[in-house]
Formats: C-alpha cells, structure tokens, sequence
C-alpha cells in the first residue's frame, strides 16, 4: 500500500511540475519484424513475428534522450529451419512491453546513429524449450532494453534500428528490426 502511495503521488505531482532540462517533447511510432531467440541453443530455433512500440521522447540536450515507452511483441515459433528440416527446439513471446530508456545519439543530421538502454517490464506468455531450458511462464517479468540504428533525414524523423529485450527469467531475448517515426508534440526556446 505505500509503495502505491508513493507512485500515486510522483504521478500526480509529475503533472504539475514539469523539468526545466527537458528542451523538447516528441513521440515517436515504430513497426516491425520481431524475434523471439533463447540465450542456449544448438539448433536455429528463432521465431518471428510482429513488433510495435510507441515511446515519449524527453529530449534534454541535442544528444541524450529519455525515452518512456509501451510496446507489444508477438512471436510464434515453427517446427522447421530455413533448410526445412525438424527443429526441437520452441521459444515464443507474446508480451506488453513497458519501460524506460536512456538515447545516446551523434547530433548530426540526416543520419544520425544512437545507441540506448534501460529497464522494463514485460507482462504475457513466455515458452523457452531447448537442449539447456524448458521454461514456460505467464505474468510479470523484468527486461533490459537495448537498441542501436540510425535516424534518418533533415531533423532525424525517421528511425531505422534493431531493438532487443533481454529477459533473464525466460532465458530468452525478444527484438525487432523496426522502422519508425517522430512527430514533434513542442519546442521550448
């Protein structure tokens, strides 16, 4: 109960105070291709899927960004490699993905490369089925987001880049190769 006081209140009085170093508020829409893969594996047992994700970006200077976001991945896993033979192997994800990441980027325009980190959370259903593993898990997990790409054109508003989810408690990583873009919301002088 007092922890859920304690966020009550920074919530609250986060709309009411607003943090003098952040210069701009933007947010940003991706889409991809995601990927479910286990940490241990001998066969090739990565499944795709579907990968969407949308962050708040609170630029503080022209090259780091803090990036709350909320996401959703879906993978599913098949019985045949690339070379259609038989895999043993399963690792599916279908989770709602929340966090926060801190972006890193070269403040140069029409290509500019990032790299990010952070914390978060996914909440859904886990299978991670290997020679080393077989785990099968429904609820809250922790992640630790990790990205790098380039964004694109005159005021960097395209994003092209891998984003990857490492859950330790599945012993699997989740990622995307996603595109997106940023619509600015506005600009402090």
């Amino acid at each position: 109960m007092k922890k859920i006081l304690i966020i009550s209140i920074l919530i609250i009085s986060s709309n009411f105070v607003e943090a003098q170093f952040i210069k701009e508020k933007s947010i940003n829409a991706q889409i991809g291709y995601g990927i479910s893969a286990p940490y241990n594996t001998i066969e090739n047992s990565a499944s795709g899927g579907f990968f969407i994700q949308s962050e708040l970006i609170l630029k503080a200077a022209s090259w780091v960004e803090f990036r709350p976001y909320a996401g959703f991945i879906l993978t599913n896993a098949t019985d045949k490699d690339l070379n259609n033979k038989p895999i043993n192997e399963r690792v599916e994800s279908q989770a709602f993905l929340l966090g926060g990441k801190v972006r890193v980027k070269a403040p140069i325009p029409w290509v500019a490369p990032y790299v990010e980190i952070g914390i978060g959370t996914s909440i859904g259903k886990f299978q991670t089925v290997t020679a080393y593993d077989n785990i099968e898990k429904s609820g809250i997990i922790y992640h630790i987001p990790f990205a790098f790409g380039l964004e694109l054109g005159r005021n960097n508003n395209v994003d092209l880049g891998f984003s990857y989810y490492f859950q330790p408690a599945v012993q699997q990583y989740t990622g995307a190769l996603a595109v997106g873009i940023t619509i600015p919301l506005n600009k402090k002088v």
